[in-house]
């Protein structure tokens, strides 16, 4: 399977410099070819693809116009193009807000790929040496399981790192025939069908009034000066950070349900018409669809059953069967069918193991047992 790995780079400031022209020379042929490709269409009514620039970067390269020293990068710059318009062409076709591709600005043009590892990049221990930069010193906190197929150099926050999307063998745990089921929510982050409740840290409300002043700072400042760069690299900052314990918060959740369960069960979650309606910042704030993407790796990664379930009337479901209408501010469970009084999160969880299981959670209430006593 395909992982990616992150690593931080302390490149000197020589090197730095190094990086950031060739992070330009990427921004300038990218923005070359995305004019060359719109004036083809409208002088002569042409649609340009990736073959037909990337025959010429033989030429451009000879001439001097362009100073980047790898051609397999070079290359990876076009493709990132072609992505772009494939990717706007498929948007048209569904009937979405299609979106042109749009000039880059060498100031968010922050990494660049090359796409095979020893093509003058390669790892030297406690170095990593790239094509036109040197060897540059880099901070391996995990070994570099697998096999290297491209590598990217990214700048965040004025601070360096690589990328190593690796082709790795999965990493099978033992055998669990138990099972559990997940209910995300906004008040708990998760309730497990078993009881368990996970506490939502909500990284982005304890850091709101940092942002608010940071952001503060930028308006203040007049557009295009060097004290609004600094204001603009502060704001980063805070928000790396939140994103950082966000995700390091969500690998170690989605780690003890891969150790302690066999089988995972969750529901088959929209989370982006989710994110769109008046609780959108708490959505986005919990991160719901980054956690699901971490759980579904790791599932695949270490040989457990992973299971999505239809999320309609999850939470209008008792485990008998009957529908239980409940408003978002009623957080207990009352069924006058059988008598089940639990909390609603929890009965929620229950219900979507219930349907992994393939039992009858949406049965008539005649058909079905009561589930209390």
């Amino acid at each position: 399977m395909r992982k990616t790995f992150k690593y931080r780079l302390y490149p000197t400031a020589t090197q730095q410099e190094l990086l950031r022209m060739q992070l330009f020379e990427a921004c300038c042929l990218y923005n070359a070819a995305l004019q060359e490709r719109r004036e083809a269409y409208r002088t002569h009514g042409a649609a340009l693809n990736y073959y037909t620039q990337a025959k010429q970067l033989k030429e451009i390269r000879a001439a001097g116009d362009l100073l980047l020293p790898n051609y397999h990068c070079a290359q990876d710059v076009l493709k990132r193009l072609d992505r772009a318009f494939q990717a706007f062409f498929r948007r048209i076709k569904r009937g979405e807000k299609p979106g042109f591709p749009r000039f880059k600005s060498s100031r968010r043009y922050d990494s660049i790929t090359f796409p095979s590892h020893g093509d003058g990049n390669r790892l030297l221990g406690k170095h990593l040496r790239i094509h036109g930069v040197g060897e540059i010193k880099i901070k391996l906190h995990r070994p570099v399981d697998g096999e290297i197929k491209t590598v990217t150099v990214k700048r965040e926050c004025n601070q360096w790192f690589v990328c190593f999307s690796l082709e790795c063998a999965k990493k099978l745990l033992p055998a669990l025939d138990n099972a559990i089921g997940i209910d995300v929510g906004l008040e708990s982050f998760a309730v497990l069908s078993n009881g368990e409740a996970i506490q939502n840290p909500r990284w982005y409300r304890e850091a709101e009034a940092k942002l608010r002043r940071a952001q503060r700072k930028v308006a203040r400042r007049k557009k295009g000066s060097q004290r609004r760069r600094k204001a603009v690299a502060l704001l980063q900052k805070r928000h790396a950070r939140i994103w950082r314990l966000r995700n390091e918060f969500q690998h170690k959740q989605s780690y003890k349900l891969m150790q302690n369960y066999g089988t995972v069960a969750m529901e088959d979650l929209k989370v982006q018409g989710l994110a769109g309606g008046m609780l959108s910042k708490a959505v986005h704030d919990v991160g719901w669809a980054s956690f699901f993407a971490k759980i579904a790796y790791k599932a695949e990664s270490a040989g457990r059953n992973l299971i999505k379930v239809n999320p309609a009337g999850t939470s209008q479901t008792c485990l008998c069967g009957a529908t239980v209408r409940k408003l978002l501010s009623d957080r207990e469970h009352v069924c006058s069918a059988c008598g089940l009084v639990e909390p609603r999160d929890l009965v929620s969880a229950q219900v979507i193991l219930q349907r992994a299981r393939i039992s009858p959670s949406n049965l008539n209430v005649g058909e079905v047992a009561p589930c209390v006593v």
